[in-house]
């Protein structure tokens, strides 16, 4: 069985598509169409069901792509452990990450892991934290990076980073001191992170905690992306509460004002998950196993 052959068959499966898989790998749709008839030929079997413009599986090329991914591992373990071409090791990581882990986590990251793998891949799907977990359960993403557990049997956690969240304004409202309580920001306009967000489910705990009513915020936004909602914080649109990570760079060159809440000291960590289910490819482990030191 040809392992060049599998590969472009896994790339279908991925994609639905032989021409997103031909361009993923390089190819041209014909020749991405002769490996798989090869392949469908060789086997003796139909691998694929034309449903629309997708590809769907049938159940023997389902069965077939849990070998292929298990063969392929196989082929890139036998490499790593002759040492022939440490650094030739090539493909793609799929990561999906919540807000702050996007913007200031996995740069860092990928940037130290192309040091040792300079021809690695990386395609980076950033949302909310709740539909990093649900991209890493159906296996649409290799890993996740978020700021909010989601229990499942087929999620792995692994802790990353530990951080806090503070209270940003504009530099035009006045606050005392540099702590606030939180019934004195009750009455001010608010900016809110969407509800599927790690930032969000912790500010509800610590208002839940506070007997605060999360409508007695005055909430004048709901805002997906984090770097939005610190724009509508400067142009003195509302306050908010966000990571002080993500708060730290701006407070420190006066474009915002930063403020520790009084009794909230809820800290929370940045988690790397993955599917115990799912085969990861050989730059896959060996992502998930350094990035404790990625960081």
């Amino acid at each position: 069985m040809d392992l060049h052959q599998l590969y472009v068959f896994t790339k279908v499966v991925e994609h639905k598509s032989f021409s997103k898989a031909a361009e993923d790998i390089f190819l041209s749709q014909s020749t991405v169409s002769s490996h798989i008839h090869g392949l469908e030929k060789m086997l003796g079997i139909r691998l694929f069901d034309r449903v629309g413009r997708e590809s769907i599986l049938t159940p023997q090329g389902e069965r077939l792509y849990q070998w292929a991914l298990k063969l392929l591992l196989i082929k890139d373990q036998a490499l790593l452990d002759l040492k022939q071409g440490m650094t030739e090791l090539r493909g793609m990581v799929k990561i999906a990450a919540s807000s702050v882990p996007g913007q200031f986590i996995i740069p860092k990251m990928v940037k130290q892991f192309r040091q040792e793998y300079p021809e690695v891949l990386f395609h980076i799907n950033q949302s909310s934290s709740k539909i990093v977990a649900e991209k890493v359960l159906n296996g649409s993403v290799d890993i996740g990076i978020l700021g909010e557990k989601y229990e499942d049997d087929k999620l792995h956690y692994i802790p990353l980073l530990k951080e806090r969240l503070v209270l940003i304004t504009s530099n035009q409202v006045q606050l005392s001191g540099g702590t606030v309580n939180i019934q004195d920001i009750v009455d001010h306009p608010f900016i809110m992170r969407n509800s599927n967000s790690g930032t969000n489910a912790i500010l509800e705990r610590f208002l839940k905690k506070n007997n605060i009513a999360k409508d007695k915020l005055n909430i004048i936004a709901y805002i997906e992306d984090g770097q939005s909602l610190i724009q509508f914080v400067m142009q003195d649109v509302g306050i908010s509460i966000i990571s002080e990570i993500a708060a730290r760079g701006y407070a420190a060159k006066d474009m915002l004002k930063m403020y520790d809440i009084n009794g909230f000291h809820d800290e929370r960590y940045f988690y790397l998950v993955y599917n115990v289910n799912k085969t990861q490819s050989l730059l896959s482990k060996l992502f998930i196993e350094s990035a404790g030191v990625l960081i």
